[in-house]
């Protein structure tokens, strides 16, 4: 969509953004979710997982015209900090 102002550009960007932070709130609850299945703390972490997960973004990133590398990086980011929040309900549950 090609914007005629930057105003038009920033209402776009804040759409946009509204939609990616309820994309994050709905998975952080399947990632705490996750943790009630899981029996151990390397269950949690699952270094395979985080790859496999890393490979399906990048082929994304790619099939929609986003910058590969920025995507892997974001959910580095993100996987690391879910991984984090799944881990504290472990415990609390284990």
């Amino acid at each position: 969509m090609k914007c005629n102002s930057l105003e038009e550009v920033r209402e776009n960007i804040d759409r946009i953004d509204n939609e990616i932070i309820k994309l994050i709130a709905e998975r952080g609850t399947y990632v705490v979710q996750a943790s009630a299945f899981k029996k151990s703390e390397d269950g949690v972490k699952d270094p395979n997982r985080v790859e496999a997960v890393i490979k399906k973004v990048r082929e994304k990133a790619l099939e929609y015209g986003a910058n590969a590398d920025m995507v892997e990086a974001l959910y580095r980011e993100m996987i690391s900090r879910f991984v984090s929040m799944e881990m504290d309900d472990f415990k609390r549950k284990h």
